[in-house]
């Protein structure tokens, strides 16, 4: 049983942008690198996070990532800096910077 129907809500609309990026073209990931020039400031040139508080994207699953960039952007996850980074984001801005990430190696220190 449901008892917060907001909550479902929330988890439905990221599931289903989720299932959309199966449908989607190829990734770019040359777009996704011009993309993450934004990305830079906390995850660092390399994706490697500047502070123990900002983590690693570089090496991570293109999956993970496009389902945490799809969660700030819908609301389900919140955090006061990628909450507002990801609201303008398409699900081809989403694709192209987890396919960029997950093509860096995750090898790198802080």
């Amino acid at each position: 049983m449901i008892h917060h129907p907001r909550s479902f809500a929330a988890l439905l609309v990221v599931i289903l942008s989720i299932l959309t990026f199966g449908c989607t073209a190829e990734a770019d990931i040359q777009a996704g690198k011009v993309a993450a020039v934004q990305c830079q400031a906390c995850h660092g040139k390399d994706g490697i996070g500047l502070t123990p508080q900002t983590p690693n994207l570089a090496g991570q699953k293109e999956l993970y990532l496009s389902t945490q960039l799809v969660a700030y952007r819908s609301g389900s996850r919140k955090n006061s800096i990628m909450s507002p980074l990801a609201k303008p984001l398409s699900d081809e801005d989403i694709a192209n910077l987890a396919a960029y990430f997950a093509s860096l190696p995750a090898t790198g220190s802080r």
